[in-house]
């Protein structure tokens, strides 16, 4: 074979990729969103040509911006971020965060959310008796647990037993074992699908209970959708018999809604086992596929009453612009599902739609509370000024804190961003780890041999801002434990973090990340 039919074969797949791409949504959808963009900077600069005319105009409209912002319920770090724009491109800056600001493309999300977080917030009930017992204890477990019923009404429970997963593969067993045992319901809601080996399994399981009248639920994120799974992929799985939805799908019309999406994992099978957790429904989160080196995530198995309320979360999010929500008749199946289990747990979500930061609240009542210890795992580390003063804080006072990130990471710039945080946290007695074997996908918090939270909520914006989320609190259950000894075994897996290693740092990792540290707000 000569050299040009080998680069004749070799442009055939080439070909096929480009022809592909050119026809998938994501590039109709891209050409959209250019278009509308193109159309705004055309208008802005018609007006630019005037701006001799309009200078003077244009520093009152600044000086009302700055104005708004000190007067908004923004984050601090956000506002710098955007004083920081407006103060380089005044029209621009000023117009965007006007746009962001305006709630355009979510108006309509948030009026159904909070539709049905207020149609649901009755069957759901604090038990009196076990917020009591917990009253003089010391904890604040009993004051968090008064925040977490404000916010979104999200009991804490007893009788409810809790088995920790420390790896993908370990959920991804219970979970193929616990599906097989269903007989009347199945609700998934998951940010990613992918196809592989992972849905597969899954899939087919689902396929065989849908042929024998269980009720099967999936609810997916709009925007993974897009890379993860064919065109209309829920009405592939309608003709399965399995109900299917995307979550805030992506239509080609520039809005600020985009920020908005469904970071959830929750398995929830006949109201009386629930999964939540890291852990994806795709290949590298099992290990399957190998992406930055060996995954590290983790997850958490329910049975029992707090099973209740991930049947809630689940349901809020299904019902979404639904105007005859049922949400009586399948809460009502875990309703005698009490398991002999010491401990508390209290499974809550995050809506970025309502103004209340819950998934940092309880983060920060952990840091805040801890003695001894507080230990941690997160795949991202782009803070706001609260969080990383009460990660200071803490270290400062005499607990242990201790933070695992990935070693091989997935976003090089989010990895730049994190690397910014280091000396500030690392000087006030953070001690930082890096996970060798690469990747970390774990979202824990484990403190004082009494409290933990596993679930999907990372130390970023995105997932303390922008995203729905949803986590699991356990109070002094047996498995804290094994989170704790999981922890341990991690950190012997991990490479520390000293004021050598990051003076050592790669020259374009410290340029990258303190360039783009400005814009973490908006990431």
């Amino acid at each position: 074979m000569n050299n040009e039919e080998s680069v004749v074969r070799l442009a055939k797949p080439i070909k096929k990729k480009l022809l592909r791409l050119v026809f998938s949504r994501f590039f109709v959808i891209a050409l959209l969103l250019v278009f509308q963009i193109l159309v705004l900077l055309s208008a802005y600069a018609y007006f630019t040509d005037k701006l001799p005319y309009l200078i003077n105009i244009m520093r009152l409209f600044s000086l009302v911006m700055v104005v708004y912002l000190f007067n908004c319920k923004m984050d601090s770090s956000a506002k710098l971020t955007w004083m920081f724009i407006i103060a380089i491109f005044p029209l621009a800056g000023a117009a965007f965060l006007l746009f962001t600001q305006s709630n355009i493309g979510h108006r309509m999300e948030r009026k159904h959310v909070d539709e049905q977080i207020q149609q649901s917030r009755q069957f759901l009930t604090q038990p009196p008796d076990i917020r009591e017992k917990l009253e003089h204890d010391g904890s604040g477990t009993d004051d968090l647990c008064r925040y977490l019923n404000r916010s979104g009404c999200f009991p804490l429970y007893d009788h409810t037993r809790v088995t920790y997963f420390p790896l993908g593969e370990d959920k991804f067993e219970a979970m193929l074992r616990e599906l097989e045992k269903a007989e009347k319901f199945i609700f998934m809601e998951y940010f990613i699908i992918e196809e592989g080996y992972m849905w597969g399994r899954v899939l087919d399981i689902l396929t065989r209970k849908a042929k024998e009248g269980v009720e099967i639920r999936v609810l997916y994120d709009g925007m993974c959708e897009m890379f993860t799974l064919p065109v209309n992929y829920w009405k592939l799985l309608e003709k399965q018999g399995i109900k299917a939805r995307p979550f805030s799908a992506i239509k080609p019309v520039v809005s600020s809604h985009y920020n908005y999406r469904d970071h959830r994992k929750i398995l929830v099978i006949d109201g009386r086992v629930a999964f939540n957790g890291g852990v994806n429904l795709a290949d590298e989160y099992i290990n399957r596929k190998e992406r930055f080196g060996h995954w590290k995530d983790t997850a958490v198995m329910l049975e029992g009453p707090a099973v209740r309320s991930f049947t809630l979360l689940f349901l809020q999010m299904w019902y979404v612009g639904e105007k005859e929500p049922d949400y009586e008749s399948w809460l009502r199946e875990s309703e005698d599902t009490a398991q002999e289990a010491e401990g508390y747990v209290m499974p809550y979500g995050d809506s970025p739609l309502d103004g209340e930061k819950v998934g940092e609240s309880v983060y920060m009542d952990i840091l805040n509370r801890a003695t001894d210890y507080v230990h941690i795992m997160s795949p991202y580390l782009i803070l706001d000024g609260e969080l990383e003063t009460a990660l200071r804080f803490a270290a400062e006072r005499g607990v242990d804190v201790k933070l695992i990130l990935p070693g091989i990471p997935d976003k090089k710039v989010a990895y730049s961003l994190a690397k910014t945080h280091y000396a500030a946290l690392t000087e006030a007695g953070v001690k930082i780890y890096e996970y060798t074997p690469g990747f970390v996908h774990a979202k824990v918090f484990v403190s004082d041999d009494s409290k933990a939270v596993v679930g999907t909520i990372n130390l970023d914006y995105r997932s303390l801002y922008h995203h729905f989320e949803c986590a699991t609190y356990l109070y002094r259950t047996a498995c804290i434990a094994d989170i704790e000894a999981d922890y341990q075994q991690t950190l012997a897996k991990c490479r520390a973090v000293t004021p050598e290693t990051i003076r050592k740092e790669k020259l374009m990792t410290k340029l990258v990340g303190q360039t783009v540290k400005f814009l973490g707000p908006l990431m």
